[in-house]
């Protein structure tokens, strides 16, 4: 959510989502996640961890996070399932990465519009969320400007796994 907030106030057409069965968050330790269905809101979620430990749960950022994310959309979503087409989808974990893959490719091509889908590993912490959401922006400047994105995403993200020493995965799929 970290990289939608600042590509959104950039004025990016954005959209977040989680593929995992439920909303986990890290709970009071590890083997304890606090798990809430994507109907949950964040405000719910919210006042729930707030109830819980006011002090854990702002200490370990996850309050800072559930009110950054109640100000940018009222609940989290999930990816299967969802109707809309996007150009790009960066995701944040190569098992993100292959979710998202397995969830087009069983869809069907049906008008063969492709998608890039793009994978930047990152640590799912505060800093590195941070310093990620503007390696991402970064990436999507580059596409923007490029006069012909099918043919120059390749060398797009060459010169950026070249700057930033880090591997990023890319595949290409068809609606």
């Amino acid at each position: 959510m970290e990289a939608h907030s600042i590509l959104s106030k950039k004025g990016f057409s954005v959209k977040s989502y989680g593929t995992g069965s439920a909303v986990k968050l890290p709970g009071s330790s590890p083997n304890q996640p606090n798990i809430y269905p994507f109907d949950t809101t964040y405000e719910q979620m919210y006042q729930d961890l707030y109830q819980k430990d006011p002090h854990l749960y702002t200490q370990n950022g996850i309050l800072h996070m559930l009110d950054r994310n109640r100000r940018i959309k009222p609940r989290p979503e999930k990816f299967q399932g969802a109707k809309e087409r996007f150009d790009v989808i960066f995701t944040v974990e190569e098992r993100i990465y292959d979710t998202v893959l397995e969830d087009i490719a069983s869809q069907g091509q049906v008008s063969y519009i492709p998608v890039h889908i793009i994978n930047l590993e990152i640590q799912d912490n505060h800093e590195e969320a941070t310093l990620g959401a503007f390696q991402i922006l970064e990436l999507c400047e580059l596409m923007r400007t490029a006069h012909d994105l099918e043919n120059e995403i390749e060398e797009i993200l060459q010169e950026f796994e070249a700057k930033y020493s880090r591997t990023l995965l890319h595949a290409v799929a068809f609606y």
